[in-house]
């Protein structure tokens, strides 16, 4: 029986490890550990980084990983280039699993930046209260600004943290419409920063500030490495059923 590894962290991710188990193949599931209570996805799950290329491409070489699916976030590319680059190393087959971005519509009003720095930088002139949907990691660039931040995060802030004034926010996805439009008009906000994600888990903010006329800074998604890519789950097991 082949091993396939997973390389999770998204809801797609979960769906796929799910799905795939009722294939004839051995799933491994491995998460950055970037949350701290992630949602249990395989009975086969490991957490925590590899250690660059060097480290993944020792792990895939002990367990005798047969294929490789990178379903992690648009967002965290140092492990799709990892994956890319120790699959390449290994002659591993290798597919990622990219959801589709959000795409603008005339009745969005974004202002699309090159990464959360940019996003900080478009924020001086006009925003007085922000909703900040960046994840937790990347708060400190957004603390030098004169501006009070809804700050909706899965988990706390390491404690040594640099943290913009405002107010902290604990939820997990997905999120809904009705509940959205109201947190948006119950804080005032003006603004939102968010990543561009994709997916429906969290994409009911931005249907909430279409609908309020709010604007949105939306971070553009990093360039990912050449291979083949599937949009969901279900393509991305017709490729494993191809394989195995």
């Amino acid at each position: 029986m082949k091993r396939v590894l997973i390389l999770g962290g998204t809801g797609d991710a979960s769906e796929l490890a799910a799905k795939a188990s009722t294939l004839p193949v051995e799933v491994r599931v491995s998460l950055a550990g970037r949350t701290r209570e992630p949602h249990n996805v395989s009975e086969n799950t490991r957490i925590g980084g590899f250690g660059g290329v060097a480290g993944l491409t020792t792990y895939l070489c002990e367990q005798e990983i047969d294929l490789l699916i990178d379903a992690t976030h648009p967002f965290a590319t140092q492990i799709s280039f990892n994956a890319a680059a120790a699959a390449a190393e290994l002659g591993l087959p290798r597919l990622m699993l990219v959801r589709p971005a959000w795409q603008q519509i005339p009745q969005d009003w974004w202002q699309e930046v090159e990464n959360v720095e940019a996003a900080a930088d478009a924020l001086t002139e006009h925003a007085k209260r922000v909703f900040l949907t960046v994840g937790r990691q990347q708060l400190g660039s957004f603390a030098h600004l004169d501006v009070w931040f809804l700050m909706r995060l899965i988990d706390p802030p390491e404690e040594n943290a640099t943290v913009p004034k405002g107010l902290l926010l604990y939820n997990r996805g997905p999120f809904d419409l009705t509940s959205e439009r109201q947190l948006l008009t119950q804080y005032e906000i003006d603004t939102i920063v968010s990543k561009n994600s994709g997916g429906s888990a969290t994409y009911a903010k931005i249907i909430a500030a279409r609908e309020l006329g709010i604007k949105v800074v939306m971070v553009k998604r990093p360039s990912v490495p050449i291979g083949e890519q599937v949009e969901d789950a279900e393509s991305a097991i017709s490729w494993l059923a191809s394989k195995i």
